[in-house]
């Protein structure tokens, strides 16, 4: 009785025995050994990601790609309603045109009154002409008077008749003043109708560049990962309404421990592969360290003993071997980056590039 019941109670345990050992030993099979010169680090594939954004509020009226499409830098990607902006635009031309009416109506009084002017110096030449005979004439009646050929009475017309035309000639020069005061200030309002042209003008230009950013265009080549508002949705301003994936800016991201990642510099050739393609081996290479440690993320593990603090770790493909095969691309890949530590060490076959033809 007593071996009946220590055999069932050994029996769970040497099963359990059994499974450690099978898995252990798959686990020794399954992963090659680290080659000399060289670090394996498991990460995950990356893009740099871009949200589009309206610049201002309004109400999303038609989203023009779907979750999943390729779109190219300037390509129209979201269309914003912009029937209050077209209201603006309207009002703010109807004004701009009042304004430039109004400078065409300055310049309209600056030539009259230049005209003004130039019949003001023409009387005034006249008076001055009238004036200079009414002198000669009371010289004459002065030398009349010697001889008295003329009365007293009439050398005192002849002498009222000359202040008369002095006084006439006189109105006639401020007459002319104050036209070239008027010529004066009409220009000034043509300087300042014409500021209110250049204002009305940005105005307008204002209004028009808000109307085009209405149109959300993507700022790079990309893919569209996916959409954040639908058609109808109301945003304020700086609300997302896709986000694009760079594809064109692909990494791996990784993180190696202290010891390690001092040795690690930037442009550091490594390899990648990924855990739904093992067959191919992508080339890489370092394109950020981080400056500071920080904690392992949870979500990371490495082959070898964790450790506390680890250093972040960027290795990017090269956009050339990623236009050639942008349908293949895709983010959140786990996969390995083997990173050569000295550039003596020669990669091992099982490390050559193989990439899709």
């Amino acid at each position: 009785m007593k071996n009946s019941t220590l055999k069932i109670l050994l029996t769970p345990t040497l099963i359990v025995l059994a499974v450690a050992i099978v898995m252990i030993a798959w686990n020794r099979m399954d992963t090659p050994a680290t080659p000399d010169g060289f670090i394996v680090s498991n990460g995950r594939i990356e893009a740099t990601e871009i949200n589009i954004s309206t610049k201002l509020a309004g109400r999303v009226e038609e989203i023009l790609v779907d979750e999943g499409d390729f779109v190219t830098a300037g390509q129209a990607l979201v269309r914003m309603q912009t029937d209050s902006l077209q209201a603006q635009r309207a009002e703010a031309i109807a004004i701009l045109q009042q304004s430039k009416q109004m400078v065409a109506s300055a310049h309209s009084k600056v030539a009259m009154l230049l005209s003004d002017l130039a019949a003001a110096k023409a009387v005034i030449v006249q008076r001055e002409s009238e004036l200079n005979y009414s002198k000669r004439r009371l010289a004459r009646y002065e030398k009349a008077v010697e001889q008295q050929a003329v009365s007293a009475q009439e050398i005192d017309e002849e002498r009222t008749r000359l202040l008369v035309m002095e006084a006439v000639l006189n109105a006639a020069h401020a007459q002319a003043t104050a036209v070239e005061a008027s010529i004066e200030a009409a220009q000034a309002e043509i300087i300042g109708a014409e500021y209110t042209v250049i204002a009305r003008e940005a105005t307008v230009n204002r209004i028009e560049a808000d109307i085009d950013d209405c149109v959300l265009v993507s700022p790079r080549d990309g893919r569209t990962q996916y959409r954040i508002a639908q058609p109808g949705e109301v945003l304020n301003a700086g609300g997302r309404a896709l986000n694009v994936v760079d594809l064109s800016d692909v990494y791996m991201t990784f993180f190696l421990p202290e010891a390690v990642a001092g040795r690690v510099a930037l442009g550091t050739e490594v390899r990648l592969i990924l855990d739904a393609v093992p067959e191919y081996v992508v080339p890489a290479e370092v394109s950020f360290i981080a400056s500071t440690a920080q904690f392992t993320p949870k979500a990371v593990e490495t082959a070898m003993e964790r450790e506390k603090l680890m250093f972040r770790v960027r290795a990017r493909i090269t956009p050339e071997l990623l236009k050639k095969h942008l349908q293949q691309v895709k983010t959140g890949l786990p996969g390995v980056a083997w990173i050569r530590l000295d550039s003596s060490y020669q990669w091992p076959e099982s490390l050559s590039v193989r990439v899709p033809e």
